[in-house]
């Protein structure tokens, strides 16, 4: 639907840069860079776990997929199904149990299906990302368990971006990458007056395929036999929005429509292909400083068709459509007195209803459809040594299979779960620069669609997949510990996590074979998640230029109670440094990461090894005119190590095809105006 010419964008970008004055343009405003998710009351300082990116740090760190881009932050990794589909994996929990949003609304897409299916959300058009980890997550639903990633833009401007006077405002991002010889190009523009606001994007990015240090065979047809790089792992993507908002007294009323498209090859079969198309619209309202009991509302409501076509050769095959409408009401009621404080909370309201079908041989799982309604309290209590939560979540899941006309095995059913989640916390200020911090929650997931009637060959995990139609609700309970301190540069935190399952939905080797393929089947186990996060920030220097020195570690573990084995795909314990320089107009950054070897698997699959990558960046800032611009270079792994990622499951059903990316040099500028 959109379509960018890098070149032609440089020129229309460059041409408005001359043609608008500096006088002619006030500063655009900024969306206020703090993490909000799972924060609807403006809290300064958060319960649960979180990590929010944006601006430059946002720039540096960004990669081609979600996964990859997030990859390092405490407690989260990657999926890794190569270098065009990835999803967050968050303290070992991974697919649907992490909920990937878009501006809070429902992300609908069939990336949690399948690890070859990618998110249809690409880092370049992105504003801010929000990690929340942990049972704060509670305000999304039970499918949340793991945690949220919120993925921000500004397609429908919250606040006035210009005076009554007018203006326009934009930004033209153009780079290259010689790792997988990628070229980027994105341009938005942004224009209005105090009373409405305007905006426009489009973004291209293609590569070929990615560059490993060890030569891999490949059998695609026009590719050299053996080279060092990951055989079908070329992507062309590219996308864009239009949207706008009417400003009036104590609020907005604005809407988009955004498109996305990606062709990309799936890396576990040398000549499989993938092409999808998503397609979203959405309307937004907010109002504040209501009469009455509430005293602000925020809705929004927002359709999504999603479709992406396998193919094979050249010829296509399976065909996943996914299609649907989502609805979401939050209201801030004002605080209530109470003999210990004012209580201030927010309650609210979400529905989605979602169509799932898949046509071809690849079609293990039938016709679906799966309405959900959900009530949602969220109560603090602010105290003088601190603030206590309480959050309520009450659900209705319908799933109904509606079979599949061509595939006999496949016939209609029908389930219906009412999950409710409760989670109760705490922060304590325990001294000054000090606070400790606890979460409390029990939370119920009704099963997906797949987990109940799949039936069939999943390529993707090189195996025969049999859902259970009996499956019941998913019950954990969870506990999360922490501590933080901050003194001016200085700063450290620590949390300590435990979920303990009662009936995990696993997917178990049965034993047998079905179609040449080993039969796994949906089981309802108890399972074991624990961990620790840490982070910290020690500044050398302080003065005309900063130097400032930052730790990470991460580890979780993760079993299956019932059978005394460990569960598969996680994450091994990783140790981080990063020194971080930045003087006037320069910025510069060195990263180090020490992956350890991952041992702790399930009987009959492979350990995977140890490895270090270091990253380094470095960005000069420069004013021209009426522009700000933002040169950038960053050199991702170095020194060319060979990896492999645990996390991903290529690692099992594919060794050795699909390693980490090699060494890597990305140029680029950005230019705001």
């Amino acid at each position: 639907m959109y379509s960018i010419d890098i070149a032609a964008a440089s020129v229309a970008a460059s041409l408005l840069l001359l043609a608008v004055p500096a006088t002619a343009q006030t500063t655009p405003a900024k969306l206020p860079e703090v993490t909000i998710t799972g924060n609807p009351l403006g809290a300064t300082d958060l319960i649960a776990p979180a990590e929010a990116y944006s601006g430059d740090v946002l720039l540096l760190r960004s990669q081609s997929t979600l996964g990859e881009t997030l990859d390092g932050t405490p407690g989260v990794s990657s999926s890794y199904f190569g270098p065009n589909a990835s999803r967050p994996i968050i303290r070992g929990q991974e697919g649907d149990r992490i909920r990937v949003l878009q501006n809070s609304g429902a992300s609908v897409d069939a990336s949690g299906l399948s690890h070859d299916h990618a998110v249809p959300a690409d880092p370049i058009s992105m504003e801010r990302i929000e990690v929340l980890r942990g049972p704060g997550a509670l305000l999304y639903g039970g499918s949340a368990v793991g945690g949220v990633v919120n993925v921000i833009d500004n397609r429908i401007p919250r606040e006035p971006l210009f005076d009554a006077t007018g203006g326009i405002s934009g930004k033209l991002h153009l780079g290259v990458a010689s790792g997988n010889n990628e070229r980027t190009g994105a341009i938005l523009l942004e224009t209005g007056t105090d009373t409405f606001a305007l905006h426009v994007d489009a973004f291209d990015r293609k590569s070929d395929d990615t560059r490993v240090p060890v030569a891999l065979a490949c059998t695609k047809p026009g590719a050299p036999t053996l080279a060092n790089a990951i055989c079908n792992s070329s992507a062309a993507t590219r996308g864009g929005a239009v949207g706008g908002s009417v400003f009036f007294e104590n609020g907005h009323l604005g809407a988009s429509i955004s498109s996305y498209r990606s062709d990309y090859g799936t890396v576990a079969e040398d000549a499989v292909t993938i092409g999808m198309q998503s397609d979203r619209a959405t309307v937004e309202l907010e109002l504040d400083d209501l009469p009455g009991p509430f005293k602000s509302l925020k809705a929004r409501v927002g359709r999504s068709d999603y479709q992406h076509t396998e193919y094979d050769g050249g010829a296509a095959g399976t065909v996943f459509k996914s299609s649907g409408n989502d609805v979401r009401l939050v209201a801030r009621h004002r605080d209530i007195g109470t003999m210990i404080g004012a209580v201030e909370g927010v309650v609210g309201v979400q529905s989605e209803d979602t169509r799932f079908s898949a046509d071809g041989e690849e079609a293990f799982a039938p016709y679906s459809r799966t309405r959900q309604t959900a009530l949602f309290a969220l109560e603090e209590l602010p105290l003088s040594w601190g603030r206590l939560s309480l959050g309520a979540r009450t659900e209705s899941v319908d799933v109904e299979s509606t079979g599949n006309p061509l595939v006999a095995r496949f016939v209609p059913a029908q389930r219906s779960f009412s999950p409710g989640s409760y989670a109760l916390g705490a922060l304590w200020n325990v001294a000054p620069n000090w606070k400790l911090t606890s979460h409390l929650a029990t939370s119920e997931r009704a099963p997906k669609d797949y987990e109940l009637f799949a039936d069939g060959p999943h390529v993707a995990t090189h195996a025969y997949e049999v859902g259970n139609s009996k499956l019941a609700l998913e019950r954990s309970t969870n506990l999360d510990l922490g501590v933080k301190w901050k003194q001016g540069g200085h700063s450290f935190a620590l949390s300590a996590f435990v979920n303990q399952f009662d009936n995990y939905l696993s997917l178990e080797a049965t034993g047998q074979t079905a179609e040449d393929l080993p039969e796994y089947a949906y089981t309802q186990v108890k399972a074991r998640f624990s961990g620790l996060e840490a982070s910290g920030n020690v500044r050398l220097l302080q003065g005309a230029q900063t130097l400032d020195l930052g730790l990470r570690a991460d580890r979780v573990k993760a079993e299956n109670t019932t059978t005394a084995q460990l569960l598969p795909r996680i994450p091994p314990a990783r140790l981080g440094a990063s020194l971080a320089w930045a003087q006037g107009p320069w910025n510069a950054k060195l990263d180090a990461k020490h992956v350890m070897a991952q041992n702790d698997v399930p009987t009959g699959e492979l350990s995977v090894g140890a490895y270090n990558l270091v990253n380094a960046s470095v960005s000069y800032h420069q004013v021209l005119q009426s522009a700000n611009l933002l040169w950038f270079a960053k050199l991702d792994n170095l020194g060319d190590s060979l990896a492999y990622s645990a996390s991903s499951i290529l690692t099992q059903t594919a060794p050795g095809k699909a390693p980490l990316p090699g060494r890597s040099l990305t140029l680029g500028v950005q230019v705001k105006f």
